[in-house]
């Protein structure tokens, strides 16, 4: 993963799967619209979170579709290494482009699991006062965004679960 620019803030947050690297960036790119958690504070759009794909690899798009239809660019897609790496932009609707936030998510092979980290990027560089800060002090806010993440991803987990490996 990259370090942070200029002193910026992330969150991180990492689990392990039983699953090798390749499956785990499958289930976490393909499978994002099942185990994707919308959380109330942080909405991707006034409507909701709706139902997030991805589109396309690298140079592709975060969307999500809405109940009634319109679809919404999240990001771009600026690192797809199937197995490897992820990273995108992330911008809720509430945001202009300057503040939007940049994620990425590492799948590092541990014996026969995957450790999948996230970390995501310029939460604090949005001002306090902006709606999807809530006015947080700094802690609050990236406290917040990182158990936004950890319910995602144990969520994420239980995908594994669900869709056993097929031989």
């Amino acid at each position: 993963m990259s370090s942070p620019r200029n002193g910026e803030s992330s969150v991180l947050v990492a689990l392990r799967v039983k699953a090798s690297p390749e499956r785990a960036f499958d289930i976490f790119t393909q499978e994002i619209g099942a185990w994707w958690r919308p959380d109330r504070l942080f909405q991707i759009t006034p409507h909701g979170d709706g139902a997030l794909s991805f589109e396309g690899g690298e140079g592709g798009r975060l969307v999500t579709r809405l109940a009634d239809g319109e679809i919404f660019e999240i990001g771009k897609v600026t690192e797809w290494r199937r197995g490897e790496k992820l990273a995108f932009v992330w911008r809720p609707a509430t945001l202009a482009e300057a503040l939007a936030t940049r994620v990425e998510v590492s799948f590092e092979a541990v014996g026969e699991e995957t450790r999948v980290s996230v970390r995501h990027f310029g939460w604090l560089e949005i001002p306090r006062n902006h709606v999807i800060r809530h006015h947080f002090p700094d802690m609050a806010t990236q406290a917040r965004v990182a158990d936004w993440w950890r319910r995602s991803l144990d969520a994420f987990e239980g995908e594994f679960e669900r869709r056993p490996m097929t031989s």
